[in-house]
């Protein structure tokens, strides 16, 4: 298929977790000779594989995919590294022709790059990075978020409950700064022709579908992965296994709760998580090109959106 004359394209799938962006993703990529970015937090992670729901084997060899397996999971990685790394491999792709399709459901890793989000430069304050991650292990991930709401709400509402790593970097640089996090992001655009597409589904048909998927892991041998990475040496407490999946099996493992809580805790936490994504990604914004995911002509309704050069938003520094 050949594109609208449009510069730079990057096309992008947004959407809930387990709505069918990987599918999506693979279908249109194989269509308009395209390679994946993946923009998912949690795909980046080396052997955290089964819980984060990574494409398998055989559809990374069907199509390119980037951004994914790049860190081991106790290496740190920021918006700024992912940034910095999506630009580079934006670039490769369009030097080669090809059409980025940037997939993922991290709102501020998607929202950052499309709308060229820069932090202040701040030098990083570790001491202060590692007694507040103490102090997060020890009252928990929710109640550290809480603590975040009262300093900055706007930062605060966009951190899933879970993410440690997050939460401890907002506080960080409050108290370095004496200045809310959210306050001190510039947007400077970017050199992109960008086409939002999202994804959307019944919410009672997502739940069916997360909890179906949940329970798929725990068959495909997410404890065992777990154990392997423990094994390996890698600590439970790091921020990668903040992740939901890994946080509750880490519970269950060490013998604070039942496999049966675990998983209702699993399942819980996603439907959470969903709702939080649907701040990133509402449906009334006009950015976005929303289509039913279960439609059985997505395909053919998505490539028709594709080749209507009104769709496409350009944004220039």
């Amino acid at each position: 298929m050949q594109l609208p004359d449009i510069e730079k394209p990057l096309i992008v799938i947004v959407g809930p977790t387990a709505v069918g962006k990987t599918e999506l993703s693979l279908q249109l990529a194989k269509i308009i000779e395209g390679e994946i970015v993946s923009s998912d937090s949690r795909l980046f992670y080396k052997g955290m594989d089964i819980g984060t729901a990574k494409p398998s084997m055989e559809e990374r060899q069907a199509v390119v995919h980037h951004l994914i397996d790049i860190i081991s999971p106790d290496e740190k990685w920021s918006l700024a590294d992912f940034q910095k790394e999506a630009v580079n491999v934006i670039e490769d792709i369009h030097q080669r022709a090809k059409i980025p399709i940037l997939v993922g459901g991290t709102g501020q890793y998607i929202w950052g790059l499309l709308q060229g989000w820069s932090l202040t430069e701040i030098r990083p304050n570790f001491p202060l990075r590692d007694a507040l991650e103490k102090w997060g292990r020890e009252i928990g991930p929710e109640k550290l978020l809480e603590k975040l709401t009262i300093l900055d709400k706007v930062a605060a509402r966009k951190i899933d409950k879970q993410n440690l790593r997050r939460t401890v970097r907002a506080i960080e640089v409050i108290f370095s700064t004496g200045r809310t996090f959210s306050e001190q992001y510039k947007k400077t655009g970017n050199n992109y022709s960008y086409l939002i597409l999202g994804l959307k589904r019944d919410r009672t048909e997502l739940y069916r579908r997360i909890d179906q998927r949940i329970d798929e892991m725990i068959e495909n041998g997410l404890i065992e992965e777990i154990k392997g990475l423990i094994d390996k040496g890698y600590s439970p407490e790091l921020p990668a296994f903040s992740a939901i999946g890994y946080s509750q099996l880490i519970g269950y493992l060490q013998g604070n709760i039942s496999l049966e809580e675990a998983v209702r805790l699993i399942k819980r936490q996603s439907r959470i998580f969903v709702r939080r994504q649907s701040n990133w990604f509402k449906e009334k914004d006009s950015a976005i090109h929303w289509f039913d995911a279960g439609q059985t002509e997505i395909v053919k309704m998505v490539l028709s959106t594709i080749d209507d050069p009104s769709c496409w938003t350009r944004v220039v520094k």
